[in-house]
């Protein structure tokens, strides 16, 4: 595996539910020829919450079993919707340096899968690094009842390994019509820029002439064998050495490869296709050229070249370490392995043509892979006749074509080939689903597409790792139907306007629309247009259902509520200065306006009839930590006491476990809310106890203990605390009506979060018509922005990262982003987390800021000019490396460039106030439309200049 080290946020491309309603009795005419719209695939979350999944296998009934790199074999069960542990295999996890030094490895539980007959023999083959020995194991066990039968497990297979420095597993599986298992092993060698070819002497960890290029070594090749009842195996015919073969391992299908990853078989061809993970050199130097990853493609058994070729036959030259200087480059047609570590043939087969291969830059013969980190993983080939009876079957455009990903870069890519089975074209699959380091893909038996998603942390459970299927509807959609009303209620008699904006049909349907209005008393009234307009002359609760059909009888409804008699309130939070962004170092000046028909005003500050009392005026300011999920806020409509102020810790609540053994005011598994504010009512002790809603604790309310929330930030903690110890409270706890507030960042969260500022008021019942409650909310955003949160995008690659840095901009020529309706009073300053990177072949350009269009008023640019890379890593630096030495999964997208004593590039911006549309342009007329211009992390809006 490869990582790389930049976060990818969790993708935002769910569609409503309404879109993934099971398919109707219509369906699409089948196109081939015809791309289907990607509103037809949808991304549903299967499982959540893995620790570093590996491999997975679907199975018909819905339900997956996963495998987890320290050993955890799992199961998701669809009626239960829950994950659940099997069986823990003990496994290695680590390697030791020159130093002595334990460091994780890449290698544990690796491999999974399922024998062709399971169904009837229960077999499971799993491939893992044996917990004290030397060696990889793969080894089949008996699967009944969701146990690993106790004394099953046989031993199918060894391969022999060195743990004195990282890396290169593979763990690939899959099978043919033949019932021949083909798997794949990594290099298990030291990794550095180049190939490793070190024939000195006590060094042969660095020597992958010893390994992937060693004809008798099992290490660097996909291997291919028959599976026997009795747990061996037997030789199939055709593999790269005959059986019998001096000197030559014949489990070998093929040889020279550095880390083949996710491998399968085209059913209709036999081909092998699978995802191999190259050398990370961004250029060509004295020690080798630069680094390719590669999607293969074997028709035969053959050697693809590693560690003297990569890419198109891009040669390396065995270096002599002892003399510093590089030997001659091996033949590709005839290559001669004479390393003293190898103890297979000396000449061997020639090297087999690569399919596809991309380099860190950009590849003009292959320009849609994009540029930046790569980990080339693999993935299925699509055939319809491979699925018997399926619910969701993918639509015939696919037939035939490769899916294929990038674990670091996150596309999926649909791969044709022509009737010879040579590489004909790609694209796309999916742009607007990102997934966050995809390990493992492949399609389950009811026709989806599965994505096993790693994670955005290496070595650790990562929040965001989960297993995705997409579902294709290639029948009739439900419409997406929006209802709302231009006025909630009011003093009778009145008018207001039902809208059904918002609703669409993605088949382009002629809708038919219906509003039925009903309440207590009196007959419904029905409506056929879409926006009619209601009288209300009675005071009462009415309810206004709006239900859309298509003209194949597919419908969706959604209801609002009205309340007549009774003028709902009008409140308005009035800020002063910028609107759309906090600063943590400003604070925000703020007065709130209440106005009720009935009540009376805010303006009349006193407690007489028919005035407002500030007490009855609800205003809250939090700061909600990176990912807070607002829309549960504002669809609430709380009455004014304790839990409107504490709105944000209500809505954390409920998202979390909290219920489930706590209660307000009664107990249940846990103490109440109540008991837990009186207990520390005298001294609140928040600090600690913040830290025990994190890190779980127990003995002070019995036996039963807290669990950890180990996922939670500091600050979503102590909102939940801050709100536990105020629920004794009997009257508001408010803030002033008009006032300052200075924002502060809770320690240990990574102050990417934003700040809701929420006013609320409820008024007085009339009579007996319920009293209504109005609020306010204004989201103040973090001034370091996404290029991932534009509303607008032209002309650029936005994909994910990971390791915590979000999602990266790749800006072509005349390529820009928007952001729609942001204030930009006081911002005095953009700063970017930009730069133009040589190893992603960025050639730099101009950044434009524009108002309100592409081609609008220009207040700012600047000008981003290619960085200089550090130097090549020369032989003496690999020969003094000694055996420590990091995953190649772990290397970056770029060389970072030398510090620059200016700091980031900052754009000075023209005085401008008020609301508008901001785009950034990026400008270079001497491009190639396939040259990125510079790529983009963040951008700060700063209200004063640094």
């Amino acid at each position: 595996m490869k990582y790389n080290p930049y976060l990818s946020k969790p993708f935002s491309f769910l569609l409503n539910a309404a879109l993934i309603a099971g398919l109707a009795s219509f369906t699409l005419q089948d196109n081939p020829n015809q791309k289907p719209d990607e509103s037809r695939f949808t991304p549903v979350v299967v499982a959540e919450g893995l620790d570093e999944p590996m491999v997975f296998e679907p199975l018909k009934d819905g339900s997956v079993y996963i495998v987890e790199r320290k050993g955890a074999f799992k199961k998701y069960d669809p009626a239960t919707k829950t994950v659940n542990l099997i069986a823990n295999i003990p496994v290695n996890t680590k390697y030791t340096n020159a130093e002595g030094v334990s460091r994780e490895a890449e290698e544990g539980l690796m491999g999974l899968s399922l024998d062709p007959n399971f169904e009837k023999n229960h077999w499971v083959y799993l491939y893992y690094a044996h917990p004290t020995e030397k060696k990889h194991l793969l080894t089949r066990w008996d699967l009944v009842n969701d146990k690993l039968v106790a004394g099953s497990e046989k031993v199918v297979l060894e391969v022999t390994t060195q743990r004195e420095v990282c890396c290169h597993t593979g763990g690939g599986m899959t099978w043919d019509k033949a019932g021949n298992l083909y798997l794949t092993v990594g290099n298990n060698t030291g990794n550095q820029q180049a190939a490793q070819t070190d024939e000195r002497p006590g060094r042969a960890s660095w020597d992958d002439q010893g390994h992937a290029g060693n004809t008798n070594d099992l290490r660097g090749k996909i291997l291919r064998i028959h599976p026997e009842p009795d747990g061996s195996y037997t030789i199939p015919e055709g593999n790269l050495f005959p059986k019998g073969t001096a000197k030559a391992r014949p489990e070998i299908y093929s040889m020279g490869h550095r880390n083949p990853w996710r491998i399968a078989i085209d059913s209709k061809t036999g081909f092998i296709y699978w995802g191999e993970v190259g050398p990370d050199a961004n250029e060509d130097t004295e020690i080798g050229p630069r680094g390719y990853d590669e999607l293969n493609q074997a028709r035969k058994p053959g050697n693809f070249g590693w560690p003297w070729f990569v890419g198109n036959d891009q040669a390396f030259p065995v270096y002599d370490y002892a003399n510093n200087k590089p030997l001659e480059k091996k033949d590709p047609k005839k290559p001669i392995n004479n390393s003293p570590n190898n103890t297979g043939l000396t000449e061997l087969p020639p090297v087999a043509p690569n399919f596809i291969y991309y380099p860190y830059g950009v590849s003009e013969k292959f320009p849609l892979v994009g540029s930046g980190s790569r980990s080339a993983t693999g993935g299925p080939i699509y055939h319809r006749a491979d699925f018997k009876n399926p619910k969701r079957p993918w639509p015939t455009y696919y037939e035939g074509k490769w899916i294929a990903t990038d674990f670091s870069r996150g596309w999926i890519m649909a791969i044709s080939m022509d009737e010879n089975g040579d590489y004909k074209s790609m694209e796309r699959v999916l742009p607007s689903y990102r997934p966050v380091e995809p390990i493992d893909m492949k399609f389950g038996p009811d026709g989806d597409l599965y994505v096993l998603e790693y994670g955005s942390n290496w070595f650790r459970k990562s929040d965001n790792s989960r297993l995705v299927r997409i579902e294709y509807n290639g029948g009739n959609r439900k419409p997406v139907v929006y209802a709302s009303v231009s006025q909630k209620g009011g003093t009778v008699p009145f008018k207001t306007t039902l809208s059904s904006e918002g609703t669409k049909d993605f088949d382009g349907d002629a809708l038919k629309y219906q509003w039925k209005v009903t309440s207590a008393a009196g007959a419904p009234r029905v409506f056929t247009t879409a926006n009619p307009t209601v009288s209300f002359d009675k005071p009462g609760v009415y309810t206004a259902t709006l239900t859309v059909t298509d003209p194949k009888g597919a419908s969706n409804s959604q209801s609002v509520k009205i309340i007549a008699g009774n003028e709902p309130p009008a409140v308005a939070v009035n800020l002063t200065g910028n609107r759309t962004f906090f600063f943590p170092d400003k604070p925000i000046q703020y007065a709130v306006q209440v106005t009720d028909k009935e009540d009376g005003s805010l303006a009349k500050a006193n407690a007489a009839p028919g005035k407002i009392d500030p007490a009855r005026v609800a205003i809250s300011i939090d700061y909600t930590s990176e990912g807070f999920d607002f829309a549960e806020v504002a669809q609430s409509q709380r009455s004014v006491d304790a839990s409107t102020q504490f709105a944000v810790a209500q809505t954390l609540i409920n998202q979390s476990d909290c219920k489930v053994c706590h209660q307000v005011s009664t107990k249940s598994v846990g103490p109440s809310f109540h008991d837990i504010a009186n207990r520390y009512k005298a001294k609140p002790e928040t600090d600690r106890l913040v830290k025990k809603v994190i890190n779980g604790g127990g003995g002070v309310w019995g036996e039963v203990a807290m669990p950890a929330h180990p996922a939670m930030s500091v600050a979503d903690a102590a909102a939940i605390v801050h709100y536990i110890l105020n629920s004794t409270e009997k009257t508001l706890s408010t803030l002033p009506i008009q006032g300052s507030y200075t924002v502060k960042i809770p320690e240990g969260d990574n102050g990417r979060g934003s700040v809701l500022v929420r006013a609320a008021y409820t008024d007085r019942t009339v009579k007996n018509i319920p009293s209504q409650t109005s609020e306010t909310q204004l989201i103040l955003r973090n001034p370091v922005v996404s290029p991932a949160t534009a509303e607008i995008t032209q002309g650029v690659d936005i994909k994910a990262r990971g390791m915590g840095n979000g999602v990266s901009l790749m800006a072509f020529a005349n390529g820009y982003i928007g952001y729609k309706k942001l204030d930009l009073t006081d911002i005095k300053q953009l700063e970017l987390m930009a730069s133009a990177q040589k190893r992603e072949g960025a050639v730099g350009g101009t950044v434009e800021v524009r108002l309100d269009s592409p081609t609008g008023e220009l207040i700012g640019q600047t000008q981003i000019e290619v960085a200089q890379p550090r130097s090549a890593p020369t032989a003496t630096a690999i020969q003094n490396a000694g055996g420590a030495t990091a995953s190649t999964q772990a290397k970056p997208a770029s060389t970072p460039a030398p510090a620059r004593s200016a700091g980031p590039p900052r754009i000075d911006l023209k005085e401008t106030n008020g609301v508008h549309d901001v785009y950034l342009v990026f400008k270079n007329d001497q491009a190639k439309p396939i040259e990125p211009l510079l790529s983009l992390g963040s951008i700060t809006f700063n209200h004063t200049k640094k």
